[in-house]
């Protein structure tokens, strides 16, 4: 049984996404972030908003660094006990991720990377991150450069495919 070969869509139509986005992160985000801190600094003064902004930070920095150990400590166990690391693997990415966003001045950023670090909001953003990782790396299996997928689609096993003759060299 042969797959239909998937219609396959141009780079640039496939990053269409890619130039809102990049609008988005260095337009929308920092006028965003200006326009919060002023609201803060005309709520509670500008003295108290550098004040905040800093302890943002080292609250940024002291719960990265606590995360970060235990995503780091648990990788290394999963690993030890022989099991596949995704979840921490997510949860390292996540930690990483939410740090970065939280090293930026503002309180906007700072909230989401918040979100992405504590451990009991990280799980909503892990299935998330999950999904988004699912759908750019799962293809259908279709016909390709090398012909279409034997059977089911899966890789072929011993016996099954065209057979290659060489030798190993060491």
């Amino acid at each position: 049984m042969t797959h239909p070969a998937a219609p396959r869509r141009s780079p640039a139509r496939r990053r269409g996404w890619l130039r809102p986005l990049l609008a988005v992160a260095f337009v929308v985000v920092p006028l965003a972030e200006i326009w919060a801190i002023l609201q803060v600094g005309q709520l509670v003064g500008p003295w108290w908003t550098i004040v905040l902004l800093v302890l943002d930070s080292m609250l940024g920095a002291w719960l990265i660094k606590r995360e970060g150990g235990r995503a780091w400590r648990a990788l290394r166990e999963a690993l030890q006990g022989g099991r596949m690391p995704a979840r921490e693997i997510a949860d390292g990415a996540l930690i990483l991720i939410g740090g970065t966003l939280m090293l930026s001045p503002g309180f906007l950023l700072d909230a989401v990377g918040i979100l992405l670090v504590l451990p009991f909001t990280r799980p909503v953003a892990r299935r998330l991150l999950t999904t988004v990782v699912e759908r750019r790396l799962v293809v259908v299996p279709a016909a390709g450069r090398f012909g279409p997928m034997p059977g089911n689609g899966r890789r072929p096993g011993p016996g099954e495919g065209p057979v290659v003759q060489g030798d190993v060299v060491e």
